[in-house]
């Protein structure tokens, strides 16, 4: 099983700014976890940039991933099936419930619950 994915970090290249750090950390059948991959970007996060990390290390000798879970980034599946044709790709449940709270109100419209003690 492969998880990547990019966070922000702050990096100091004569300034200080925010940089992508792109992540793939994988777990063997044996369940080791070793981090794979560290890449600090430039801009944001792309599906043709992900494809070329990913081919990096299949050619670093990354072999038989079963599983890659990722954000939902659009083409991130056509980039995974590119490298690795039979790899699974699934997307994490927190980007799902992060991305569904966007169509929920921040406020409940009825009144809280009042608990009742004997």
């Amino acid at each position: 099983m492969v998880f990547i994915d990019a966070l922000m970090m702050r990096i100091r290249q004569g300034q200080v700014a925010n940089r992508p750090v792109y992540v793939v950390v994988g777990i063997s059948l044996d369940g080791e976890r070793d981090v794979l991959g560290m890449w600090a970007g430039t801009g944001g996060e792309g599906a043709k940039q992900w494809a070329g990390y990913l081919t990096e290390l299949r050619n670093r000798g990354v072999e038989d991933v079963f599983v890659v879970c990722s954000d939902g980034l659009k083409g991130m599946t056509d980039a995974i099936e590119q490298v690795w044709p039979r790899a699974v790709h699934q997307q994490r449940v927190v980007h799902l419930v992060r991305a569904s709270l966007r169509y929920t109100n921040r406020r409940s419209s009825s009144t809280p619950p009042t608990s009742s003690r004997a």
